[in-house]
């Protein structure tokens, strides 16, 4: 069984109540402002009540998300909380670096893997997919009965209240992950499958589970044979590295980040320190197991690399919470979003590494190498770490290091 990883934590934008505005206390600020000036007088009075009504009227303005039919419009977004967030990751990872300001995914084939995308968010008015898929229930129209997928594809194609990484990307969308956020290996197989038929460049995958057995040596697991097949083809994977860290940690990330090829990514938070959840990679091999794996080899030790992972902004699905459209959510599920969505800006800038121009895993290979040499390792750092990778996103490096060709 594959599901987004356990231990994700996953929330909608607090109301203003809860985000800590005490828009109260300058009511009555106004209010007690006015009364000094007009004096004790019964008039007085009357104008301080009259005016403390309107005050109170205009505060709650702020409040209120106004809808129009299907096409109405909504006076209100994401917090300046959220936004103030973003905009702290985007610099953390260079995306607000001007020397790839104009970039925007632009020709590059991303295929989403998850819950399906609501398209009446917001955000994605006006979107046109380049394919959708339901692997799930058969349905021709696009729907997401979980919200783990629209939140996911809008770190990648959001254009509105929050900013997606990379909005001008052709998205393909498969549904293998059902109304309670689980899918079996062969749905999701079928799913990798039908991204490569359908021309993706790049394919994130947000879930993962337990390795198949003989994973390293060979694999009898669908999903992972999936995965082998279409980087085969050129074709770039990105997979989560799984929320079980700490304590919990069962030693190794999960599958199908533990594809020797595929970029497997853990989570940071803002700071650039180590999300607490982000799973360990096993690197040293355990051939005595009974699900033995041979050691990992450069640039293939997981995870390769880590990106946002913590209060990350995300979009959020019609009909799935407390009706927000905006919120955060925190795992390498949205880790795997920003990487996706960071190569698809490498693939547009540098596009003979897409996959018509690539022989076989060439262009993998290359970008997994420079992955290695560029990503900004934390203080103390030289080498690959179990935890924190090969370093955190830097896809403003990674696209200067392969101009310098």
């Amino acid at each position: 069984m594959k599901e987004p990883s356990n231990g994700e934590e996953w929330w909608k934008e607090p109301s203003t109540e809860e985000a800590g505005y005490v828009e109260d206390v300058g009511t009555s600020l106004a209010i007690s402002d006015l009364q000094r000036r007009v004096g004790n007088s019964a008039l007085g009075s009357l104008v301080a009540i009259v005016m403390s009504l309107l005050v109170i009227l205009a505060s709650s303005i702020t409040l209120v998300y106004i809808w129009k039919g299907e096409d109405g419009f909504v006076i209100s977004g994401p917090s300046p909380v959220l936004l103030s967030w973003q905009w702290e990751y985007r610099e953390i990872v260079g995306m607000n670096n001007d020397s790839i300001s104009d970039l925007d995914g632009s020709g590059v084939v991303v295929c989403v893997v998850d819950s399906g995308i609501d398209l009446s968010h917001p955000d994605l008015r006006g979107f046109e997919l380049r394919g959708w898929k339901d692997f799930v229930n058969g349905n021709n129209q696009t729907y997401d009965d979980e919200g783990h997928g629209t939140s996911m594809a809008g770190i990648i194609v959001s254009n509105g209240g929050l900013s997606g990484v990379a909005p001008g990307v052709d998205l393909l969308v498969a549904k293998a992950i059902d109304e309670q956020g689980q899918g079996s290996d062969e749905t999701v197989a079928e799913s990798v499958d039908w991204c490569v038929e359908n021309g993706a460049d790049i394919i994130s995958l947000s879930l993962g589970g337990d390795q198949g057995f003989g994973s390293g040596f060979f694999t009898t697991d669908e999903l992972e044979q999936s995965v082998d097949d279409a980087l085969d083809l050129g074709v770039f994977v990105v997979a989560s590295a799984g929320n079980d860290g700490g304590e919990d940690d069962d030693g190794d990330v999960g599958s199908p980040g533990s594809v020797e090829g595929v970029i497997c990514v853990g989570g940071i938070t803002r700071f650039g320190d180590l999300w607490e959840g982000s799973s360990k990679g096993d690197n040293d091999g355990r051939i005595l197991s009974l699900n033995p794996i041979l050691p990992r080899n450069d640039p293939d030790k997981k995870p390769e690399i880590v990106a946002p992972g913590h209060e990350v902004p995300v979009i959020s699905a019609s009909g799935t919470g407390k009706g927000d459209w905006w919120g955060w959510s925190s795992g390498t599920s949205a880790s795997t979003a920003w990487v996706s969505g960071s190569i698809a800006l490498l693939l547009e800038e540098h596009n003979d590494l897409q996959r018509e121009n690539s022989q076989g895993r060439q262009s993998v290979d290359s970008v997994k190498n420079s992955l290695m040499e560029v990503s900004q390792m934390r203080d103390g750092q030289d080498s690959h770490d179990d935890h924190y990778g090969y370093g955190h996103l830097r896809i403003d490096l990674l696209v200067e290091h392969f101009n310098g060709r």
